[in-house]
């Protein structure tokens, strides 16, 4: 049963009455359901139509934008619009399925093809809740559980498991789920994510509120050294991960922390196609942890000065920033001297350094450093 506070964030999702939608058998189905019904800030809506047909959409302006089944955007609201669908699996990976989207589909059975109980449920125009594979049950037991045996067909799946497990710190993972995780590994299907959608879910799990469990829950089923290869994990580095999440890191020094003591940090990057700023911060941060300045850089000046010449502190203080700060997650390291420091180097006027030599250009690189170093030495 749903409280009053239920009832009313679920009436609430609907908003006002669209024109658009009038005659339409039409529903908000999955996250915003799951988080409106958990009293968690609503998220995008997405929506699903049920016994209706493309051209349907079509005549009320809506525009298609699908690929593989028909998605329409909404013009008023530029909310995407899907058509109900089943799947059948036709190849490997997460995208050999089969969709059909005949008028006949219905609510259920569009449910049925979804990953977890909790994210299979809907809201009608009226605001009731249609939950017709008892995803209120689990999410009032705290259990993630999957919907249908499908589960172990799509490896994206198992992410979003990992990833969900990460979000509500709450929740356990059904037994029955775990079995068609370590299915969906041995039969070899997590060999088949592409790593861009490995990435996806890998930001998502990285900014909830507990991003270890997310790779303790791949490291249980045997996945994580199959989706990233070249992660060295361990306990104590989920636990300076989780300092980091606490913190407020942003994500790229969350993920230099997360593969700090891997071999090649900035493969892993590559590995799941993450953006340039998280493989910058992957290869850099060892390089400052290595450094014997790092606990003691005005005692250390010089080596303090090259360490800032190599991670391009004085065009880069923003990213110096954080390598400091995930550093700090990691040591015991000393963040104010290293911008006081930093403060003083970047204080010397190069250009004026650079005016004393113009006859002598081949000497203006080793005295700008010199000014440098004497400034920062200065303010040691």
């Amino acid at each position: 049963m749903l409280d009053a506070r239920q009832q009313a964030a679920l009436a609430a999702i609907m908003g006002r009455p669209d024109p658009l939608l009038e005659g339409l058998d039409v529903y908000v189905v999955g996250g915003a359901v799951r988080d409106a019904l958990l009293d968690l800030p609503a998220g995008d809506r997405d929506w699903v139509v049920v016994g209706a047909r493309p051209e349907d959409l079509a005549e009320r302006g809506f525009v298609p934008v699908g690929g593989d089944f028909p998605v329409f955007l909404n013009p008023r609201t530029k909310e995407e619009f899907a058509l109900a669908r089943t799947e059948r699996k036709s190849g490997r990976g997460y995208k050999g399925f089969t969709f059909y989207t005949g008028t006949d589909v219905t609510l259920a059975d569009d449910l049925r093809r979804r990953d977890l109980t909790i994210n299979a449920m809907a809201v009608d125009k009226q605001g009731r809740l249609q939950d017709p594979l008892n995803g209120l049950a689990d999410l009032q037991a705290r259990l993630l559980r999957h919907v249908g045996t499908a589960f172990s067909e799509d490896p994206v799946r198992l992410l979003r498991l990992a990833r969900f497990a990460a979000r509500f710190t709450q929740f356990q993972v059904a037994d029955d789920t775990w079995a068609l995780a370590r299915e969906l590994v041995e039969q070899g299907e997590v060999d088949e994510l592409v790593a861009e959608r490995v990435y996806m879910e890998l930001a998502k799990g990285l900014a909830a509120q507990r991003p270890a469990r997310m790779f303790e829950v791949l490291r249980e089923v045997g996945a994580l050294e199959r989706v990233m290869p070249g992660l060295a994990y361990t306990d104590e580095v989920g636990e300076r991960v989780q300092a980091a999440c606490d913190r407020g890191l942003p994500m790229a020094g969350r993920f230099a922390i997360l593969c700090h003591v891997s071999d090649d940090p900035a493969d892993v990057a590559v590995q799941v196609r993450a953006p340039s700023e998280w493989k910058d911060q992957a290869r850099l941060l060892p390089v400052l942890l290595a450094d014997s300045a790092l606990l003691q850089p005005r005692r250390q000046v010089e080596q303090a000065l090259g360490v800032m010449e190599h991670l391009d502190a004085l065009r880069k203080p923003g990213r110096f920033a954080e390598l400091l700060a995930a550093a700090a997650c990691l040591r015991d390291v000393p963040v104010d001297d290293w911008e006081h420091l930093r403060q003083a180097m970047a204080a010397v006027d190069a250009g004026a350094v650079a005016a004393r030599y113009t006859k002598e250009p081949g000497r203006i690189r080793e005295a700008v450093r010199a000014a440098r170093l004497e400034a920062m030495e200065r303010a040691a």
